[in-house]
């Protein structure tokens, strides 16, 4: 894996994303986000990590199932064709991700965030799909006019 040359602190990367905030070890990140911007001398630079996702296949899940082991955790994602109600054949889950703990606590770091940013500009996401249906939902309700 080639790194790019680490730039200063007060340069804004061309693309923050959770991936490169999650990806540094968690005492450096509260290091970081504890230290006065007076200091930006003392602030370490991130390092960019290039990634190519030339070979990645693309697919979509509207179905996950986390298991797992006391080193590892497993997560299958499929394709749920009856969303709603219980299936009545079996959910086909064609991807696996199986890692460490480690890693999937960075990765829920990176998704919270991710979540939170998407939620601040476009409204609370709703997960139960009755409340959506119905519309009761906190970002339906507008006042009448």
């Amino acid at each position: 894996m080639a790194e790019t040359p680490e730039k200063p602190e007060n340069e804004a990367p061309e693309t923050e994303t959770p991936e490169t905030e999650a990806q540094q070890p968690e005492g450096q990140q509260a290091a970081e986000a504890t230290a006065p911007a007076a200091q930006p001398a003392q602030q370490a630079a991130r390092p960019q990590v290039e990634i190519d996702d030339s070979r990645a296949e693309a697919l979509y899940a509207n179905f996950c199932r986390v298991t797992g082991t006391p080193e590892e955790l497993i997560i299958d994602f499929g394709l749920n064709p009856q969303p709603f109600g219980v299936p009545k054949h079996p959910i086909p889950c064609n991807q696996r991700i199986i890692t460490n703990f480690y890693t999937a606590k960075r990765m829920l770091h990176a998704l919270t965030l991710t979540i939170q940013r998407h939620e601040a500009t476009f409204g609370v996401l709703e997960t139960d799909v009755q409340r959506r249906v119905r519309g009761g939902g906190p970002q339906q309700q507008r006042p009448q006019q």
